[in-house]
């Protein structure tokens, strides 16, 4: 039988499936390349997609943030402040995140990962319906918080794809 877990593993796991592949065989110069000035790069968005589900799914869980806990802002040594996710970064700030290898990427995306589906595999198909975030007009569910992440790392991780295609063509 397929639970809603099951679904939600899936999805997570294809997202990682593909930040290796966006990643792989890239050097930091290549990973911190911008079309133009005003676009981002495959490093600035595999690390805001990897940050977005750190922060979204540590809140649900009520558990501590891997790149905090595990200290990936000092491996990482970025100027932000240690609970930016990117969201609102200006075409500087995303400037900002270079000379970040592929390696130190997937590491972050596979420890943020493991605690991701190590939180899915708790759930009840039930839980799927408790109110998180009474901020928002519907107010938001568990279930869509956990969509809304996949459908933010989905999109993120096929603009990086697209980069690298641009990057790697003829």
């Amino acid at each position: 039988m397929t639970t809603s877990g099951d679904l939600l593993i899936d999805a997570f796991d294809r997202i990682r499936h593909t930040v290796h592949e966006v990643v792989d065989g890239l050097s930091p110069e290549a990973l911190a390349v911008r079309i133009d000035d005003g676009a981002n790069s495959i490093a600035w968005l595999v690390w805001h997609l990897t940050r977005i589900q750190d922060d979204h799914v540590a809140d649900v869980a009520g558990t501590d943030e891997v790149w905090i806990a595990q200290d990936w802002t000092g491996r990482f040594e970025l100027p932000f402040s240690r609970h930016a996710t990117g969201y609102g970064h200006s075409p500087k700030d995303v400037a900002a995140v270079g000379g970040i290898t592929g390696e130190a990427l997937v590491e972050y995306h596979d420890a943020v990962h493991e605690q991701t589906v190590s939180y899915i595999r708790t759930l009840e198909d039930a839980d799927y319906a408790r109110v998180v975030d009474r901020n928002w007009v519907p107010a938001v569910t568990l279930g869509v918080r956990l969509v809304s992440v996949v459908s933010d790392d989905l999109q993120h991780v096929g603009q990086a794809a697209f980069i690298k295609g641009w990057l790697l063509r003829p």
